[in-house]
Parts: C-alpha cells; sequence; structure tokens
C-alpha cells in the first residue's frame, strides 16, 4: 500500500507526497474533474495512461500531466523506494476505480 503525506486538502485541490515501494504499483483509476499533476521526487515512476495507451518513465524533476477522465495508473519500475509530488485539481476529487 502506498504510504502518502498530505500537504493540502481542499474542496477542489489536494497536494500529496507518495512513496511507492520496490516495483509497487497503485490502481488503475481516473478521475472526472481534476488534473494530475506528477513531479518525480526519487526513484523511477511508470506513469501508464489508456485511450491511447501510453507509457511515461519519470525520474527526479520530471513531470508528466494526466487529463480528467483519462485512466491512469503509477508504478515504481525500480527496486528501491521511489516518491513522486501529486498536485490535483482545480475540481471536485473522485478516484474512480478500472480493471484493467
Amino acid at each position: 500500500m502506498p504510504k502518502e503525506e498530505t500537504i493540502i486538502r481542499t474542496e477542489d485541490v489536494r497536494v500529496r507526497v507518495i512513496e511507492l515501494g520496490p516495483e509497487e504499483a497503485g490502481a488503475w483509476h481516473y478521475h472526472t474533474e481534476t488534473i494530475d499533476n506528477l513531479f518525480c521526487l526519487s526513484g523511477t515512476i511508470s506513469v501508464r495512461l489508456k485511450d491511447p495507451s501510453e507509457e511515461r518513465l519519470l525520474f527526479p524533476a520530471e513531470r508528466c500531466r494526466v487529463a480528467p477522465g483519462r485512466v491512469h495508473q503509477v508504478l515504481n519500475t525500480s527496486r528501491e523506494l521511489a516518491s513522486y509530488l501529486l498536485v490535483q485539481g482545480v475540481g471536485k476529487y473522485d478516484f474512480n476505480p478500472v480493471t484493467p
């Protein structure tokens, strides 16, 4: 289970630092209104996207933007701890799981 630290949480913005263990992955999901901005802090983070299928590898200081409605998953592709800053907004937050 990913470890999270909440930095900011309002009705329409969320900012968190998320740590993933070696080869750990979050669930496939999408958000109805919010944009995900992921900033790799340490390790190597893979952002997998659907429709169209795409994979973005992020190294420290690199960013990926995921539009509302786009199904995605975040994965630590390394054998060490990885972390990223997740900035979500602006809009009502939701988390809609999707079966891969």
